[in-house]
Order: structure tokens, then sequence, then C-alpha cells
């Protein structure tokens, strides 16, 4: 057995003292603007420096749902956020899967070649995109104006290529689509086929070896990919900059550039209760799904 000298475990404790304090540095580093904004959010008179509140009040949150359209553009970036999260665990899964388990020289060009989407500035792309989704958009409306007439643009407003929710889902998830593919086939790889055939020779169907046994083995990975779908679709501005233009149909990053933007001055108390409800949608997804993280990228599940 090794014997530690006391110079040995006087460095150690130097070292891990300097590690610990350096983390807290940075955490702290961190945590102003998030504790600024809070603090912003309940002052009565919120400024630009953080200082501590001499009124506290809930009047800015308030006035994010009453005197502004806070609560359509929650609703409006959970509902696309959401979706397009949804769109890519299900073809993430599927196509993660399949990659995993087939055998083919055009596999790894193909993983490599599905990459050059997120390669790619969203800049370059959203020119062709627009151009593409308007002609599918102006097709669409040509279509159902002569059918349901007045109430055409209701519809488009939820089918749309452009100005409405459809389009705007597809772009999302086709954006968030390849990162997740990669994370969904390596996890996949880490996953012993002999659960599969196990089931198989229970006689169980496709469907049911999906339902009973694919599922639940891959929702680590689900949550993982999900996550990073969520979060970088959340956060997107451009995107939804582009291709909503009715102000009904906006989400929160657009009402935060429109609480920024008033004529006579900053609203400080509007723009950090704005700040923070954007804020908790993400920590609760991320709190949700972290503890899935460290299963799906040391390999998945080992058996």
């Amino acid at each position: 057995m090794a014997v530690v000298s006391p110079s040995e475990t006087a460095n150690k404790g130097r070292s891990d003292l300097i590690a610990y304090a350096t983390l807290s540095l940075i955490s702290i580093f961190c945590a102003v603007p998030f504790f600024w904004v809070l603090l912003a959010s309940l002052d009565g008179n919120a400024q630009l420096f953080l200082h501590w509140p001499e009124q506290w009040t809930f009047a800015n949150y308030i006035r994010v749902f009453t005197k502004e359209d806070g609560a359509k553009w929650l609703f409006n970036s959970l509902f696309v956020v959401a979706s397009a999260t949804l769109l890519v665990m299900v073809l993430s899964g599927l196509g993660g899967y399949a990659l995993s388990r087939t055998r083919a020289w055009w596999k790894l060009p193909f993983l490599y070649a599905i990459l050059l989407i997120r390669v790619l500035p969203p800049t370059a792309l959203v020119v062709p995109l627009y151009k593409f989704l308007l002609t599918l958009n102006n097709a669409e409306a040509a279509v159902l104006r002569p059918i349901f007439g007045s109430y055409a643009r209701d519809i488009m407003r939820w089918t749309g290529f452009i100005d409405g929710y459809l389009g705007l889902i597809l772009v999302l998830a086709t954006m968030q689509l390849p990162l997740a593919l990669w994370i969904m086939k390596t996890f996949f790889d880490g996953l012993p086929r002999d659960y599969e055939e196990a089931a198989l020779m229970d006689g169980a169907t496709l469907i049911q070896r999906i339902r009973r046994v694919l599922i639940p083995l891959a929702l680590p990975g689900l949550a993982a990919a999900g996550l990073f779908a969520f979060m970088s679709a959340w956060g997107d501005f451009l995107l939804p900059l582009i291709f909503l233009s009715s102000p009904e149909l906006q989400t929160l990053p657009l009402g935060l550039f429109r609480a920024f933007l008033r004529i006579n001055e900053i609203d400080y108390g509007l723009l950090t209760a704005l700040a923070f409800i954007y804020l908790l949608p993400a920590v609760v997804a991320f709190g949700f799904a972290r503890r899935f993280l460290v299963q799906t990228f040391s390999g998945g599940v080992k058996g």
C-alpha cells in the first residue's frame, strides 16, 4: 500500500482549493447577468445597471400578459419549437436506427453529407429556402382559395409555408435533424442486438419490437437529441424573423426584439420580464433531460 507524504497531501489540497475557487469565480461571473434579469424584472423602477430594487412588484409580468402580446408570443414559441422537436425526435429515431443497423458503402459518406446542413451558415440557406417555400405557399394558396374562400387565410395560418406555422416548423426541424441523426446513430451503435433478437425469437412483430424494446431503450438518446433540438430551435431568431410577418404569429424572440426597439426609451422592466419568461422553458427542458446526457454520450446502454 502506497504511503502518501504530508507534502503531497498539502499540494493536493492546494490544487483542489485553486480549482474550486476558479470554478466558483466562473460560476459567479456567469450567474450575475441572470441575477440582474431576475432583480430587474421584479423592480418597479428597473434600470440598465444592477441594483437592489427599492420597490418589489410583479407588475412587469402582469403587463407582459395583459397589455402586451406575451401570452401569444409564448404560445407561438412553445407550439412551433415543441412541434419541431417532436418531428426531429421521430425522424432521428427512425433514421438513426436504420443507419446503425444498415451495412452499406454509402452510409458514412451520407452521414458526412448531411452534416453540410449544419456546416453551412443559416444566412446562406435563407434565400433559397424562402424562394422554394414561397413557391409551395403560392401553390397551396391557389388550391385552398377556390375551395374555402375567406377561410383559406385561417387555414394558411397553420399550414402555410410562408407566414405560417408549418413552414417554420419544417425549416427548424430540418436545421436540427443532422446532429440529432448523428446522436441517435451513435446511441443505437451502443445498444446490443441481443434484445431485438430475443424479442424476435419470442415471436414479437416489428411494431411490438419497436414499442416494447427499442423505444424504452432509446429514451435516453431521444431525450438528448430532443434537448439539443429544443435548445437550438428555442434560441433561433433569424428564421422566425424571415418566415413570419403577421404579428399574431410572431414568437417570443421577436417579441423581445420588439420590446427592445421602443420609440421613446427602453422599458427594462418589461424587457427583463420577457427575458426571464424566455429562460424558463429552456431551463425546464434541460432539467428534464440532463440525467440522460451522460448515459447517451458514454455510448448508450452496455450489455
